[in-house]
């Protein structure tokens, strides 16, 4: 096995030791630009709380700070941990492990903040568009009340119809044309029954447009106010109150328009036309005239029957139509409505969950790097290359210790006070100086910065 290029080995080396370089200096602000992403999450984490407790009292206030405090610390601490730890294993599985574990991390986080944050970016929106969806609902059930209702009125066209027709036959049997005996007998009485009976049920279906139509108006200006109270200044708590206020009275529009339906009335007319027949005594004079009177009478009443019928059906083709929807309006906190319409508000869940998930980018880029770095070095990397910076302080070094063992400190003793010691010759005024100054007394200093015993002291 052939030994690695010593040259190949220098360059990749140079370039683990660029990258190092780099790391080093983004590494001095990080953790600051980290805690400055945690400390915005955790603000409209606080204004998304502060919109799910109403009472706004101190204890309100401090919870809700306690919280985004704590979401704070909490995002600060996970991704502090995954840059430090995730780019520095090696091991699959324990990589894995942290791979799960920072997947974990993240949908807590989302779980406990992103939602909160999208509520303060985009709740009171939300709020709104739950209001103008809703105003659809009461629209769209307004009108198809108030279409029912018409198609139930205009059943008056088929009732007059019917009378006409009752009234038609009368004037004939007055005439002597049904029984073939003129005069206004028991068939004419039968006749004339029935067309009073429609004609008060004409007069109920044309009495109830006036109603129908002023109700449908009420409800149309209740819309134009809610759709006004929607997008209106003002806060959104009172806008939400007064929306709700009018949604009640709208709802009870709704209802009266249902009510109002004649649809029910014409099917019971309808049955009681044809089941309650009042038979006059038969007045002929002669017993023909009687038989001719009481056969008239049975064809008119198989007419009434089918009359009847008639109006039946044109009834039950109304209330068969479909039914307006219950509309009700469901008031709707703005972390509530921010969930219930996510689809409206895409870019403020996007901008609330990458608030959160950021760090998640930079681990993946320090993981490159750092393989990065380990490919640059190789296998075959140990610790015995040296920068310049390095082989200067060690040459030093052992120039100090050799000018020691060459010129050991003695010393000067007195007659009277304790002894001297000389100074070595490296600590002289006029010693040699190299290119980065007093070489010796650099790393005497150095030794001394250190905690090392220097020259002297040894």
């Amino acid at each position: 096995m052939t030994d690695p290029n010593p040259q190949t080995e220098r360059a990749g080396d140079r370039y683990a030791r660029e990258l190092e370089r780099h790391l080093d200096w983004l590494d001095s602000f990080t953790s600051t630009a980290l805690g400055v992403l945690a400390s915005a999450s955790g603000i409209y984490t606080y204004l998304g709380v502060r919109t799910l407790l109403d009472d706004p009292g101190l204890w309100t206030t401090f919870a809700a700070l306690a919280y985004s405090i704590a979401v704070s610390v909490g995002i600060f601490v996970f991704w502090s941990y995954l840059l430090r730890l995730l780019p520095a294993v090696r091991g699959a599985a324990s990589r894995l492990g942290l791979f799960l574990a920072m997947a974990l991390g993240c949908v807590a986080i989302v779980a406990m903040s992103s939602w909160l944050n999208a509520a303060a970016l985009a709740g009171g929106a939300a709020v709104e568009t739950h209001m103008a969806t809703t105003i659809q609902h009461y629209q769209a059930s307004l009108e198809r009340a108030h279409s029912n209702a018409v198609a139930g009125q205009s059943l008056s066209r088929d009732v007059a119809r019917v009378r006409q027709s009752f009234d038609d036959l009368s004037e004939q049997e007055a005439g002597g044309t049904l029984s073939g005996f003129s005069g206004r007998g028991a068939v004419f009485r039968v006749l004339t029954q029935k067309g009073a009976e429609l004609e008060a049920l004409e007069t109920q279906l044309t009495e109830v447009g006036d109603p129908i139509e002023t109700t449908f108006a009420q409800g149309n200006d209740i819309l134009s106010q809610m759709r006004s109270t929607t997008v209106g200044p003002g806060a959104l708590s009172e806008r939400t109150v007064q929306f709700s206020e009018d949604a009640v009275e709208l709802a009870g529009l709704i209802t009266q328009l249902r009510q109002l339906n004649p649809a029910p009335l014409v099917s019971r007319a309808a049955r009681d036309l044809s089941d309650a027949v009042v038979l006059p005594e038969l007045d002929g004079s002669t017993a023909a005239v009687q038989q001719g009177q009481s056969s008239t009478i049975n064809s008119v009443l198989t007419l009434v029957e089918q009359r009847a019928g008639t109006l039946a059906n044109a009834a039950a083709e109304v209330e068969a139509l479909p039914p307006p929807d219950e509309a009700i309006y469901t008031p709707m906190s703005a972390a509530d409505a921010v969930i219930v319409y996510a689809g409206n508000f895409v870019p403020a869940w996007a901008g609330a969950i990458s608030i959160d998930l950021l760090p998640a980018v930079l681990v993946f880029i320090i993981m490159v790097i750092q393989a990065a770095i380990r490919s640059g070095r190789g296998v075959h990397h140990s610790d015995d290359r040296m920068t310049v910076g390095e082989l200067r302080a060690a040459l030093a070094a052992a120039e100090i210790l050799r000018e020691y063992d060459e010129h050991p400190v003695q010393p000067i003793r007195h007659a009277t006070g304790p002894a001297e010691y000389r100074s070595p010759p490296w600590q002289s005024p006029t010693a040699p100086k190299n290119g980065r100054g007093t070489a010796p007394d650099a790393a005497i200093d150095d030794e001394a910065a250190d905690g090392r015993p220097t020259g002297t002291e040894r």
